[in-house]
């Protein structure tokens, strides 16, 4: 092949691939569309039965395309959704201090046992235990264009609201020069740009410290705008010694706003991490009746959840403290 030759092909493999890129970016959008019509029908009739045919039918799509496309944009399977959202509304109606069996019959829960089994396994405790931590607003619907451009990965549902006693963890610290980052959600994911992700810090906090369960703690500590301490933690019972190297960080009694990730593949992880970040600060923090707790230190959690070797799709924790907004 002559060198104009091979210059005319470069030329026409590049123009093949972008409009490659953009006929798949056309497909996207128009799933995205697709899927908010149906996103939006399920938020209009939250209160009534669902069927996923119906759903299907409503988007154009056979049953299991629909459920292929509905799982990929969304990181839920479509009767999960829907179950997750009927819950989230459920949360504003006891807030308002409807009975629970009154708000189990109004959402489709034919039993009372069977909300609350539901509800449990959602958002971690009985309806009855939760009410204190029920939100004073009805949760924002989903608007999957928004969370495309963010790089979020999928949809981020109501968090849940926990109080947490006073704990402790242990671990290395990470010294950077970055100015303006007094919190952990000034620069997430940190461990990523820092070169952590071979596991020596891991396994050597869980030799030396043998936490009762797994899960490690991301956060910055230093309130210092010029510079950026990164802790990478467990859980501490302090009854191991602390070698030298590693640090302790007591942690306050507080209430968190827990968000989980979308699960995505491996390759996504970060770019999801850091898209939720901005949703919860963007999008949703400023509607809620929240603020966030600047005495108290967000960080991020990982647990068995996040080892892609383990698991095709992934997902991590965000916890943001919070009190309420002063009115």
């Amino acid at each position: 092949m002559s060198f104009c030759h091979k210059r005319e092909f470069s030329a026409t493999c590049l123009i093949n691939k972008d409009i490659h890129r953009e006929r798949k970016q056309e497909r996207i959008i128009e799933h995205i569309l697709t899927l908010q019509k149906v996103i939006d029908y399920i938020e209009e009739h939250v209160q009534e039965e669902m069927d996923p045919v119906h759903l299907a039918g409503l988007a154009g799509y056979s049953h299991y395309h629909f459920s292929k496309i509905f799982k990929k944009y969304t990181g839920y399977s479509t009767m999960d959704y829907v179950v997750k959202r009927k819950l989230q509304h459920a949360l504003y109606e006891l807030f308002c201090g409807k009975k629970v069996i009154d708000i189990a019959l109004d959402y489709g829960f034919h039993t009372h046992a069977g909300f609350t089994k539901a509800f449990k396994k959602t958002f971690g405790s009985s309806p009855s235990l939760y009410k204190l931590h029920c939100p004073a607003v009805r949760p924002q619907k989903p608007d999957l264009m928004n969370l495309h451009k963010r790089n979020v990965g999928g949809i981020v549902l109501q968090p849940k609201l926990v109080s947490r006693q006073p704990f402790t963890v242990v671990g290395q610290t990470f010294e950077s020069s970055m100015k303006n980052i007094s919190f952990t959600r000034d620069e997430p994911a940190f461990w990523d740009e820092r070169g952590l992700t071979d596991g020596d810090v891991e396994r050597n906090l869980y030799r030396l410290f043998s936490p009762k369960r797994h899960g490690e703690y991301c956060m910055n500590i230093n309130r210092n705008h010029e510079k950026f301490t990164y802790l990478f933690a467990v859980d501490y019972d302090e009854q191991h010694t602390l070698p030298e190297g590693y640090m302790i960080q007591k942690m306050p009694a507080a209430n968190y706003a827990v968000f989980k990730t979308p699960a995505v593949s491996a390759e996504q992880f970060v770019s999801t991490i850091k898209g939720t970040w901005r949703y919860i600060l963007e999008d949703w923090l400023p509607p809620s009746s929240y603020e966030v707790d600047e005495a108290v230190c967000d960080f991020e959690y990982y647990d068995e959840y996040c080892h892609y070797w383990d698991f095709e799709k992934i997902y991590m924790e965000i916890h943001l403290p919070i009190k309420k907004r002063a009115s």
